[in-house]
């Protein structure tokens, strides 16, 4: 089975947050719409398989990588060999950098194979992986940045409803999380994800006034986010436990990371750091450093079900996906992932399970 063809889709989904959006490293405020970039891969034999880029306003690098050196590159290439294709594509292009658009396109691809290969064999990906260990797994609801106490509130209540137990912020306002540890009340989790704002000084001090809100953990709190030491000194002067990892974006960060004893908890995030191939890598690195993984999937596309299949068959008991908690115009997959009582279930379909609904891509896609 050789590669035909590879296709970079942009697509652009209105969604509603419950409220204005703050602004956030992943865009202006009052954000309207969720751009993503899908790429569909195409076999000699008509099988397809679809991978994803990270995506934001990094969209347009990344499909320009895509379609003038990953796309090209691939060709007439085994659709089998995903280690070798991985491995070779990594070393052609290391010299245009191994972060950013370059890694973000081989992710997408990645994944798309492993889609493929999925197909090909008529087993899910977590077959291919070695099983799922569940059936399901348990979500959390990822919340926007709204920077406002009434509108976190409000949404915390609204999760909660629907059935999650665990919740993550992106705020940084003291009063804001405060206001969200009332409405969540005592038995629900909270996670603090604040976006690498501050130095060493400043999160340890910050780190203390956060103590009183139980939080499960404190993710990426130091810039810059390869500044693992900065990140292992925290731990020892903090006790709300410290994640890290959706901006590492190679095999080799993950292990300074870990060696540097830098996370009780480590997120990579498959695409962006090299998709299923390296993430299962990386997963057992964490595993060997006794950490637990918690897969970074702020996606709604085949990004997100890389994560789900790579986490039922290599995540332990304690493993959660996170759930990008927007109000979408439409769904790529017709509601099929949503998280039902905060869980989400594992597809048991072929490759990843299932493929991006025609209708919905032609509707939103940007050209």
């Amino acid at each position: 089975m050789k590669i035909a063809a590879v296709e970079a889709i942009v697509l652009r989904v209105p969604f509603t947050v419950g409220g204005k959006s703050a602004a956030g490293v992943w865009g202006k405020g009052d954000l309207q719409a969720a751009d993503s970039l899908l790429v569909k891969v195409t076999s000699d034999t008509g099988l397809v398989g679809w991978g994803e880029s990270f995506g934001f306003t990094a969209i347009p690098a990344v499909k320009a990588v895509i379609e003038t050196m990953i796309g090209p590159a691939c060709i007439g290439l085994d659709a089998g060999a995903i280690e070798s294709i991985s491995q070779d594509l990594q070393r052609r292009f290391h010299i245009f950098g191994r972060s950013g658009a370059v890694t973000f396109a081989l992710s997408a691809l990645d994944i798309a194979l492993w889609d493929l290969a999925g197909k090909a064999a008529g087993k899910p990906v977590h077959a291919l992986l070695g099983g799922a260990r569940r059936t399901s797994l348990p979500a959390y609801a990822s919340l926007i940045r709204y920077a406002d106490s009434d509108a976190i509130t409000a949404n915390i209540h609204r999760a909660i409803d629907e059935g999650y137990r665990s919740l993550k912020l992106h705020e940084v306002d003291l009063a804001v999380i405060e206001a969200a540890r009332k409405a969540a009340g005592p038995d629900v989790e909270i996670t603090l994800d604040v976006n690498c704002p501050w130095s060493l000084r400043e999160a340890i001090d910050i780190s203390a006034k956060l103590e009183p809100f139980g939080l499960r953990w404190l993710e990426e709190p130091i810039w810059p986010p390869e500044n693992y030491h900065g990140l292992a000194a925290l731990r020892r002067a903090s006790r709300i436990p410290v994640a890290a990892g959706e901006n590492a974006s190679t095999l080799i960060e993950f292990q300074q990371m870990l060696s540097a004893g830098a996370v009780d908890f480590v997120q990579p995030s498959p695409a962006k750091m090299g998709g299923i191939t390296e993430l299962r890598k990386v997963m057992a690195l964490a595993d060997a450093h006794n950490v637990a993984v918690m897969v970074h999937t702020f996606y709604d596309g085949p990004g997100l079900l890389a994560s789900i299949h790579a986490t039922a068959a290599l995540g332990d008991a304690g493993s959660m996906i996170e759930w990008r908690y927007f109000d979408m115009a439409a769904d790529l997959y017709g509601g099929a992932l949503r998280p039902r009582d905060g869980h989400i279930d594992v597809p048991q379909g072929p490759g990843l399970g299932f493929d991006p609904d025609p209708a919905v891509i032609e509707r939103y896609r940007v050209d």
